[in-house]
């Protein structure tokens, strides 16, 4: 098996499944996650701790992102510049809708999606929990809110290591009514300071869609 799928497939696994019952926050904070997507501390001190900053900036698709890719699960798609991604429904993992590779190196994303709606809070728990599922020291490095395109979305940076292998996952987060989607990119820690601003360009092509 080549490298980069070994590392692609490490990748895919650490993010490939939602369902939770329990997590623990980055800072230590214990919660309970619902079959509702609803959720609570355990501690209630907890709630008014570590509140995540909001970005000002006001993003927005770039205009090479020319291509919609839309969900199935829901109202929302995904402009993508065809210049520089390749991109097919998923077939490594049964949970995303769409894997993505670019054309210039070692550089991948995904979209994995969901028909419930899910508080974000509770989605960047669980983020963070199924990552550490596969690297015990992942920890979130950025965590803010965004506007893109109109719509409120978790953005975060969380760094891990794999079998040896240092990772970065540089992804949105969103939901609502309509279902929950994570839209992720992710590479080798040391190229994503080259690849930040590719990443970005792509994540910007979240947008709402009627389906």
């Amino acid at each position: 098996m080549k490298l980069n799928t070994f590392f692609l497939l490490l990748l895919i696994s650490a993010v490939s499944a939602f369902a939770q019952k329990n997590a623990i926050t980055e800072f230590g904070e214990e919660v309970v996650l619902f079959e509702d997507g609803s959720w609570e501390y355990v501690n209630k001190e907890d709630a008014t701790k570590n509140e995540i900053p909001e970005n000002p900036k006001q993003f927005k698709r770039d205009k090479e992102s020319s291509f919609l890719l839309k969900s199935k699960n829901l109202d929302v798609g995904f402009y993508v510049d065809p210049k520089s991604w390749t991109f097919k429904k998923a077939n490594e993992n049964e949970e995303a809708e769409y894997e993505f590779e670019s054309k210039d190196g070692n550089l991948y994303g995904m979209v994995i999606s969901e028909k419930i709606e899910i508080p974000l809070i509770t989605l960047k728990n669980i983020a963070l929990e199924n990552a550490r599922s596969a690297a015990p020291d992942a920890k979130i490095i950025k965590e803010e809110y965004r506007n893109v395109n109109g719509l409120k979305v978790l953005h975060m940076q969380i760094n891990g290591t794999m079998q040896g292998i240092k990772f970065s996952y540089y992804g949105y987060y969103y939901s609502d009514e309509s279902g929950t989607v994570q839209y992720i990119t992710f590479t080798a820690q040391n190229l994503l300071d080259i690849y930040k601003d590719k990443c970005e360009k792509l994540l910007n092509g979240l947008v709402k869609v009627d389906r």
